[in-house]
């Protein structure tokens, strides 16, 4: 039976016969219901249609992205590490090519997905690679389209996968929404993997929200503790969710700047004001 993939969203589902009757992300208020009715596609499907490309971002982290885009359109992250190479958020299609060249790289020693819309066709990823652990955030197993063993419900404000290397809960987009932190990226002065958590926008900054497609904003006291959860951290890169979604440098300042803006915009505390 078929494991069914959300068109909308990504999102994967367990093996049924029949499709299921709608989706969770979807009918979340984050996500969406397409106008033209729930759809479905399966892995099956998506391989005589879709492809894989990689892209090297900088020593030690490469891109993994769908053409033609799909669903959300995100690009998953692989970060190499010592202790072994892991997998930051997901995308749905899994090939026999994604395979091979990921076994070539050392295949993955665990995946961490900073919330559920990143999840896309994680247990499909986690089988192939020897079922290695998934890491989300305790605060959005509610989320979770397919449940599987492999699924590691962290919990807390901070998880070290390996040295160098930890999830961060800074809530906002979702209760759960993570970020990771690669100690030795951006030449030693840190980068951070963000998907969506912290959305950085065309202009090079940053922005935060409840729900983008719906353009539902965040409270400024959740803003804060987005800020406030990530203070300590140093870093000077960022990398969003999608190919084009890059702070190269300077990346640190950038956040507070973008913090101050948003609060000041939906406070309506600003000089424009």
């Amino acid at each position: 039976m078929p494991a069914h993939i959300c068109t909308t969203c990504g999102c994967q589902y367990p093996d049924t016969e029949a499709p299921p009757g709608g989706c969770l992300i979807c009918q979340d208020t984050r996500q969406y219901v397409n106008p033209a009715g729930q759809a479905w596609t399966t892995q099956t499907a998506m391989r005589k249609t879709y492809f894989n490309a990689f892209r090297d971002l900088e020593p030690g982290l490469m891109g993994i992205g769908t053409f033609p885009a799909f669903a959300i359109g995100q690009r998953a992250l692989v970060l190499r590490s010592p202790a072994g190479n892991i997998l930051w958020d997901c995308i749905s299609l899994l090939d026999d090519a994604t395979i091979t060249i990921l076994n070539a790289l050392g295949g993955l020693a665990g995946i961490a997905c900073s919330h559920p819309h990143f999840l896309a066709s994680v247990v499909d990823w986690s089988h192939a690679f020897g079922s290695v652990p998934v890491y989300l955030h305790a605060m959005d197993c509610n989320f979770v389209t397919r449940p599987d063993p492999v699924l590691t419900f962290w919990q807390g404000d901070r998880l070290e996968l390996t040295e160098g290397v930890n999830l961060i809960r800074c809530g906002g987009h979702f209760p759960g929404s993570s970020v990771l932190h690669w100690a030795q990226g951006s030449d030693g002065q840190g980068a951070l993997l963000t998907g969506d958590s912290l959305q950085v926008r065309p202009d090079k900054g940053l922005t935060f929200m409840h729900s983008y497609p719906n353009l539902i904003p965040l409270d400024p006291l959740t803003v804060r503790g987005i800020a406030d959860a990530l203070a300590e951290w140093p870093f000077d890169t960022i990398y969003g969710g999608w190919w084009e979604r890059v702070i190269p440098s300077g990346a640190k300042q950038v956040l507070a700047d973008s913090v101050t803006q948003y609060i000041d915009a939906v406070t309506g505390s600003g000089a424009g004001a």
